[in-house]
Protein backbone atom coordinates (compact mmCIF):
# COMPACT_ATOMS: atom_id res chain seq x y z
CA UNK A 1 0.00 0.00 0.00
CA UNK A 2 1.22 3.49 -0.73
CA UNK A 3 0.98 6.47 1.58
CA UNK A 4 -1.95 8.86 1.57
CA UNK A 5 -1.82 11.30 -1.29
CA UNK A 6 -1.64 15.04 -0.97
CA UNK A 7 -4.54 16.94 -2.45
CA UNK A 8 -4.51 20.52 -3.68
CA UNK A 9 -6.43 22.64 -1.19
CA UNK A 10 -8.46 24.20 -4.01
CA UNK A 11 -10.16 20.94 -5.03
CA UNK A 12 -13.79 20.85 -3.90
CA UNK A 13 -14.91 17.32 -3.06
CA UNK A 14 -18.54 17.12 -4.27
CA UNK A 15 -20.87 15.85 -1.56
CA UNK A 16 -18.23 15.48 1.16
CA UNK A 17 -19.68 18.17 3.46
CA UNK A 18 -23.14 16.56 3.42
CA UNK A 19 -21.63 13.12 3.97
CA UNK A 20 -19.69 14.36 7.02
CA UNK A 21 -22.83 16.00 8.42
CA UNK A 22 -24.92 12.83 8.04
CA UNK A 23 -22.19 10.62 9.48
CA UNK A 24 -21.90 12.84 12.56
CA UNK A 25 -25.64 12.39 13.10
CA UNK A 26 -25.53 8.58 12.97
CA UNK A 27 -22.19 7.70 14.58
CA UNK A 28 -23.13 9.06 17.99
CA UNK A 29 -26.46 7.21 18.33
CA UNK A 30 -25.20 3.92 19.75
CA UNK A 31 -21.98 2.39 20.99
CA UNK A 32 -22.84 -1.01 19.47
CA UNK A 33 -20.41 -1.44 16.54
CA UNK A 34 -22.65 -3.56 14.28
CA UNK A 35 -25.56 -1.12 14.68
CA UNK A 36 -23.31 1.84 13.88
CA UNK A 37 -21.87 0.09 10.82
CA UNK A 38 -25.40 -0.53 9.53
CA UNK A 39 -26.47 3.08 10.21
CA UNK A 40 -23.45 4.29 8.22
CA UNK A 41 -24.37 1.84 5.43
CA UNK A 42 -27.82 3.48 5.27
CA UNK A 43 -26.19 6.91 4.92
CA UNK A 44 -23.91 5.72 2.11
CA UNK A 45 -26.84 4.03 0.36
CA UNK A 46 -28.93 7.19 0.61
CA UNK A 47 -26.29 9.71 -0.44
CA UNK A 48 -24.50 7.60 -3.08
CA UNK A 49 -21.17 9.47 -3.19
CA UNK A 50 -19.30 9.31 -6.51
CA UNK A 51 -15.68 8.77 -7.56
CA UNK A 52 -15.50 12.55 -8.07
CA UNK A 53 -14.82 12.90 -4.35
CA UNK A 54 -11.26 12.26 -5.56
CA UNK A 55 -9.13 14.39 -7.83
CA UNK A 56 -8.36 12.99 -11.30
CA UNK A 57 -4.82 12.13 -10.14
CA UNK A 58 -6.11 10.34 -7.01
CA UNK A 59 -8.53 8.29 -9.16
CA UNK A 60 -5.58 6.88 -11.15
CA UNK A 61 -4.06 5.02 -8.20
CA UNK A 62 -0.40 3.98 -8.18
CA UNK A 63 1.57 1.15 -9.76
CA UNK A 64 3.26 0.14 -6.49
CA UNK A 65 0.09 -0.84 -4.60
CA UNK A 66 -3.37 0.35 -3.76
CA UNK A 67 -3.57 3.95 -2.52
CA UNK A 68 -5.30 5.28 0.57
CA UNK A 69 -6.69 8.83 0.43
CA UNK A 70 -7.89 10.20 3.77
CA UNK A 71 -10.73 12.59 3.00
CA UNK A 72 -11.78 13.40 6.58
CA UNK A 73 -10.94 12.32 10.14
CA UNK A 74 -12.36 13.25 13.52
CA UNK A 75 -12.66 11.49 16.88
CA UNK A 76 -15.61 9.21 16.02
CA UNK A 77 -14.97 8.34 12.36
CA UNK A 78 -12.68 8.66 9.35
CA UNK A 79 -13.52 8.68 5.65
CA UNK A 80 -10.95 7.10 3.35
CA UNK A 81 -11.04 6.34 -0.37
CA UNK A 82 -8.98 3.39 -1.58
CA UNK A 83 -7.94 3.14 -5.22
CA UNK A 84 -7.09 -0.28 -6.61
CA UNK A 85 -5.45 -0.88 -9.96
CA UNK A 86 -6.09 -4.32 -11.49
CA UNK A 87 -4.45 -7.09 -9.46
CA UNK A 88 -3.76 -5.01 -6.34
CA UNK A 89 -4.70 -6.51 -2.98
CA UNK A 90 -4.40 -6.25 0.79
CA UNK A 91 -2.82 -8.73 3.13
CA UNK A 92 -5.23 -10.96 5.05
CA UNK A 93 -6.18 -8.84 8.06
CA UNK A 94 -8.80 -7.85 10.62
CA UNK A 95 -9.71 -4.50 12.20
CA UNK A 96 -9.75 -2.63 15.49
CA UNK A 97 -13.06 -0.86 14.75
CA UNK A 98 -16.22 -1.15 12.67
CA UNK A 99 -15.97 -0.32 8.98
CA UNK A 100 -18.56 0.38 6.32
CA UNK A 101 -17.69 0.74 2.67
CA UNK A 102 -19.23 1.59 -0.68
CA UNK A 103 -17.80 0.48 -4.02
CA UNK A 104 -17.68 3.69 -6.06
CA UNK A 105 -16.18 2.27 -9.25
CA UNK A 106 -15.19 -1.15 -10.59
CA UNK A 107 -15.59 -4.39 -8.67
CA UNK A 108 -14.09 -5.36 -5.34
CA UNK A 109 -13.45 -9.01 -4.54
CA UNK A 110 -13.32 -9.96 -0.87
CA UNK A 111 -12.16 -13.26 0.59
CA UNK A 112 -13.65 -13.93 4.04
CA UNK A 113 -11.69 -16.09 6.51
CA UNK A 114 -12.22 -17.83 9.83
CA UNK A 115 -9.83 -19.62 12.17
CA UNK A 116 -10.24 -23.38 12.45
CA UNK A 117 -7.92 -24.69 15.13
CA UNK A 118 -4.46 -23.54 14.10
CA UNK A 119 -5.22 -22.69 10.48
CA UNK A 120 -6.92 -19.97 8.50
CA UNK A 121 -9.80 -21.14 6.31
CA UNK A 122 -11.47 -19.18 3.51
CA UNK A 123 -15.19 -19.41 4.18
CA UNK A 124 -16.55 -17.19 1.41
CA UNK A 125 -15.67 -15.00 -1.54
CA UNK A 126 -17.82 -12.00 -2.42
CA UNK A 127 -17.69 -9.90 -5.56
CA UNK A 128 -19.08 -6.44 -5.03
CA UNK A 129 -19.79 -4.31 -8.09
CA UNK A 130 -20.09 -0.51 -8.09
CA UNK A 131 -22.93 0.56 -5.80
CA UNK A 132 -22.48 -2.27 -3.29
CA UNK A 133 -22.47 -1.28 0.38
CA UNK A 134 -21.32 -3.45 3.29
CA UNK A 135 -20.59 -2.96 6.97
CA UNK A 136 -18.56 -5.14 9.34
CA UNK A 137 -17.33 -5.05 12.92
CA UNK A 138 -14.82 -7.07 14.92
CA UNK A 139 -14.35 -9.86 15.79
CA UNK A 140 -15.86 -11.45 12.65
CA UNK A 141 -13.94 -9.47 10.06
CA UNK A 142 -10.90 -11.42 8.88
CA UNK A 143 -10.63 -10.71 5.17
CA UNK A 144 -8.52 -9.88 2.13
CA UNK A 145 -9.65 -7.39 -0.48
CA UNK A 146 -8.48 -7.16 -4.05
CA UNK A 147 -9.28 -5.89 -7.51
CA UNK A 148 -9.70 -8.89 -9.79
CA UNK A 149 -11.12 -6.73 -12.59
CA UNK A 150 -9.35 -5.12 -15.52
CA UNK A 151 -10.19 -1.50 -14.61
CA UNK A 152 -9.41 0.75 -11.63
CA UNK A 153 -11.67 0.10 -8.63
CA UNK A 154 -12.43 2.76 -6.01
CA UNK A 155 -13.94 2.06 -2.60
CA UNK A 156 -15.06 4.58 0.03
CA UNK A 157 -14.51 3.39 3.61
CA UNK A 158 -15.86 4.89 6.82
CA UNK A 159 -14.03 3.64 9.91
CA UNK A 160 -15.13 4.06 13.52
CA UNK A 161 -12.05 5.96 14.72
CA UNK A 162 -9.75 8.85 13.91
CA UNK A 163 -7.26 7.26 11.52
CA UNK A 164 -5.47 10.45 10.53
CA UNK A 165 -2.24 9.10 12.01
CA UNK A 166 -2.64 5.36 11.62
CA UNK A 167 -4.59 2.39 10.40
CA UNK A 168 -7.60 0.37 11.50
CA UNK A 169 -5.77 -2.92 10.93
CA UNK A 170 -5.41 -4.89 14.15
CA UNK A 171 -3.67 -8.03 12.88
CA UNK A 172 -2.23 -9.35 9.64
CA UNK A 173 -2.42 -13.07 9.00
CA UNK A 174 -0.33 -15.47 7.02
CA UNK A 175 -2.11 -18.46 5.51
CA UNK A 176 -1.70 -20.20 8.87
CA UNK A 177 -3.90 -18.76 11.64
CA UNK A 178 -1.18 -17.19 13.80
CA UNK A 179 -1.68 -13.41 13.60
CA UNK A 180 1.11 -10.86 13.36
CA UNK A 181 0.10 -8.07 15.75
CA UNK A 182 0.47 -4.50 14.56
CA UNK A 183 2.65 -2.19 16.63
Amino acid sequence: MTAASTTPSTYVRPGLAELIKRLRECTGRTSEPHATAQAVAAVLTGLRPTPYLLTPVEREGAAGGYTRNTLHAESTFSITALVWRPGQLTEIHDHLVWCTFLVLQGTETENIFDIDGDRLVRTAQRQRPAGSVSGVAPPDDIHQVHNTGDTVAITLHVYGADLSKGTSVRRKYEQRATPKYME
